[in-house]
């Protein structure tokens, strides 16, 4: 039997870009703190930066790409490294600025970055030091399209195929190729959620309300589903419905899968307008919209303009899992609470920045269960499972049953882990929730207070993993600890 050994050096080198791409992101932050006159911050960035920098030419220097083949196991190591060592490596601002000298702080908040999970672990966020802001922001935008899928286009000059990398960091029905090669595809992908990124900042900056530092931080944060906020009352600080409708819109727009964009642009409109989970997406967050609706009517006595501006805003939060709070939706009645709590299971369009189980997965689970029903009429019928008119192959059903059994246990085994803090159950089981969908808002202590200061360190370097293992849809990280993933027969 053959055996198969594991290109490590290939792996070091892709892993080299990424510090080095990390290490020059940095250089924002550092000179926006020159500029503005923060000492502690300049001192704490430029030194990240340069160590980091320098790592990378180390790496890049000295580690040539090895000669064995670069297959599934290099790339699941490639991007579970990837995840794990950005993680890491942005923890080191949060220290050498001197805003904390905890890890387990850092490492949630670097974390909670990457993933686009914006939630915090600092009593007061981050308001009072705005060049870590400005960092935590760009984390954001890197983690919402993938570090890696900015890689892939560099990846053929290390003679790589970057489908196999792709298929690794986003598993399942997701990420297509929309051109001949996936490094163009990469390109694409990227060149849209930059333009993205910048018509929804020069529109922010059109309502007059809003200064530019913030319109960056909610530009990179909305766009990349991360929900990152200027202010500690949120987007109700600038009591502006226009400012509130770009926000949903471009959140929005950032939940539906990028590869329908690239059919808009071909001119290919029957392939966007025809996709049967951007149909379904657009009606979860529309009925969701009007049920939320009309309960504040309601149960709170709410007038209906009222009733649908935080409706829409906060539902489409919950629904692309940026997390945005615009109201105390935690005073809602108890049937919008449910929504907003189902919003968070399901989640956005497959390829997109949004996280938690996705909509297409959702629309097969359905369905099987019909297909059950009929099967319970008509044993020996033979139904298969489809999504609008084409049949969903048996080993994709299978794959997708067991993500969403994947998904509730490790999201009831962090339950019960965060628990043994002695939180409330609502706490526990919406917290883990808040980290493994990306989502950054929750229900509980952590709702109550606007961030997760109360758990314990260990436990924040935990949900941190739990952050890491949801944005890359859970078998990434799962599957290199399993005996097989490092058997050299296989």
């Amino acid at each position: 039997m053959e055996t198969k050994v594991t290109n490590y050096r290939a792996i070091i080198r892709i892993l080299g870009i990424i510090v080095l791409i990390i290490g020059i992101a940095e250089t924002i932050p550092l000179i926006y703190a020159a500029i503005t006159g923060d000492s502690s911050s300049t001192e704490g960035f430029a030194l990240s930066a340069a160590g980091t920098i320098f790592l990378a030419a180390v790496v890049l220097i000295t580690v040539r790409p090895g000669r064995s083949r670069f297959g599934a196991r290099e790339g699941y190591l490639v991007v579970a490294s990837c995840w794990i060592v950005a993680s890491l490596l942005g923890t080191v601002p949060f220290l050498t600025c001197g805003y904390t000298s905890s890890f387990a702080d850092a490492f949630f908040e670097s974390a909670s970055g990457f993933t686009t999970t914006g939630c915090t672990a600092f009593e007061n966020g981050l308001h009072s030091c705005r060049a870590l802001l400005l960092w935590k922001a760009i984390s954001h935008w890197m983690g919402g399209m993938g570090i890696l899928v900015f890689v892939i286009s560099l990846l053929p000059a290390l003679g790589i195929n970057g489908q196999i990398i792709a298929r690794a960091e986003t598993p399942g029905p997701v990420l297509q190729k929309t051109t001949v090669r996936m490094s163009d595809s990469a390109r694409a992908l990227y060149i849209t959620y930059f333009s993205f990124t910048v018509l929804e900042f020069v529109l922010l900056m059109l309502s007059g309300k809003m200064p530019v530092y913030d319109g960056v931080i909610t530009t990179l944060g909305s766009i990349s589903t991360g929900g990152l906020l200027v202010h500690s009352s949120g987007i109700a600080y600038y009591d502006s419905v226009y400012i509130e409708l770009v926000i949903s819109v471009f959140c929005l727009l950032a939940s539906i899968n990028f590869v329908l964009y690239h059919y808009l642009i071909t001119g290919k409109f029957s392939y966007f307008l025809k996709d049967i989970e951007l149909r379904a997406y657009a009606i979860i967050v529309a009925s969701s919209t009007a049920i939320c609706t009309l309960g504040l009517m309601y149960f709170n006595n709410e007038d209906f303009g009222g009733s649908l501006r935080d409706s829409f805003f906060q539902v489409v939060s919950f629904a692309s899992t940026a997390g945005y709070t615009r109201t105390n939706y935690i005073a809602w009645p108890a049937i919008c609470q449910l929504i907003l709590l189902t919003l968070m299971f399901i989640g956005g369009c497959s390829a997109s920045t949004s996280g938690s189980i996705k909509v297409i997965r959702v629309l097969v689970m359905i369905k099987m269960i019909a297909r059950g029903c009929v099967r319970r009429i008509h044993p020996r019928s033979v139904v298969a499972v489809k999504v609008g008119k084409g049949s969903i192959p048996a080993p994709v059903v299978a794959a997708i049953t067991a993500f969403v059994f994947t998904f509730m246990t490790i999201l009831m085994g962090s339950s019960l882990i965060l628990s043994l803090q002695g939180l409330d159950i609502e706490t526990s089981i919406t917290s883990a929730l808040c980290m493994l969908s990306n989502t950054g808002a929750t229900f509980g202590i952590g709702a109550s207070i606007g961030n997760f200061s109360f758990f314990h360190p260990l436990l924040k370097v935990y949900l941190a993993m739990v952050m890491i293992v949801g944005r890359l849809e859970l078998f990434t990280v799962i599957i290199i600890f399993t005996p097989t993933f490092w058997s050299r027969h296989r």
